[in-house]
């Protein structure tokens, strides 16, 4: 942990008063979490606070305090520019290519490219609003129940509920301080990782009838048509991965997501320690961490897949 940067962090965010925070598109709950934690911590410390999202708040986690005030674009000046839980800067999306470097950025992937003024990368925590839950104090910001809510999002979203191979005891005592709040973690656990819309479900049941194994590679598929026949809204996999993650007998899990851009989205997991999917992601122009990782590449479903599962197996050894 370098004090030098939590320290220049602390000086930077003291000096600000016109914040606009960002973090990445598709977004999941730790970018949720992250962005709306250190958000609503400046704004009930006096400062104006632009929370943006390139693609808007996912209707899973609209239920939390603040997320409201989140929005698709930033408006008027600015004199501190944040990332939260970005691994590249291109992540943001396209309405900041022309808005210049992040003042400070904050995240916890470990093929974060370091492309803030001030980097705060700490790989060796769960989540970036793991990293927020230890230094938001610290830096002078109380972390109230809404806070907390945001911040127990992001943790318990990027650990699966607890269950990913790089949990650690403080992990643990970070969600412990944040339930202090008041915080009904029960509730939380339900509505980020277990309760689902129906077309959600019509979704997955298209996925999982997809599915194949090869190699110690299981993988699903989501196309184009599935969404429109699921009726679901989202360009994600609604959180098909982590089903996927939880099946025997393989190293790796992947779901591959068809865009209406001419992209595919690809998730990978890591399912038995030692194996380092992030190196496959940072292949495709992606990022992450070892135990999860994505990637957005250009092209069609079958040519993407076939060359993704073919550089997966190289790569891994498998």
């Amino acid at each position: 942990m370098n004090s030098q940067i939590i320290g220049e962090v602390k000086d930077r965010l003291d000096a600000a008063k016109k914040i606009v925070i960002a973090s990445h598109v598709r977004p999941d709950g730790d970018a949720i979490g992250a962005l709306l934690g250190l958000g609503l911590a400046l704004r009930d410390a006096g400062k104006s606070v632009q929370m943006i999202l390139a693609d808007g708040v996912p209707s899973s986690f609209k239920h939390l305090e603040g997320s409201e005030l989140i929005k698709k674009e930033p408006t008027g000046d600015h004199d501190t520019f944040i990332t939260v839980d970005c691994a590249d800067f291109k992540r943001t999306g396209k309405i900041f290519e022309n808005f210049g470097q992040p003042d400070i950025n904050i995240d916890h992937h470990k093929t974060n490219e370091n492309f803030g003024k001030i980097n705060l990368i700490e790989a060796d925590e769960v989540a970036t609003s793991a990293i927020l839950t230890s230094h938001l104090p610290a830096w002078g910001f109380k972390i109230t129940k809404p806070i907390a809510a945001a911040l127990l999002t992001g943790i318990i979203t990027d650990t699966l509920g607890f269950r990913t191979s790089n949990i650690t005891p403080e992990a643990l005592r970070q969600a412990a301080t944040l339930m202090e709040t008041g915080v009904d973690m029960p509730e939380i656990y339900m509505r980020a990782l277990v309760r689902k819309t129906y077309p959600a479900a019509r979704y997955w049941g298209a996925g999982l009838s997809s599915m194949q194994s090869k190699n110690g590679i299981v993988w699903g598929t989501l196309t184009l048509a599935d969404r429109k026949a699921a009726g679901y809204g989202g360009n994600d996999d609604a959180d098909l991965i982590n089903m996927i993650s939880a099946i025997d007998g393989n190293k790796v899990g992947m779901i591959f997501v068809e865009q209406s851009d001419h992209h595919v989205k690809i998730s990978w997991r890591a399912l038995v320690a030692g194996v380092d999917v992030s190196q496959v992601a940072k292949h495709f122009k992606g990022g992450g961490h070892a135990a999860a990782a994505g990637a957005d590449i250009e092209g069609g479903l079958t040519e993407v897949q076939k060359e993704v599962l073919k550089k997966t197996r190289e790569m891994l050894g498998l």
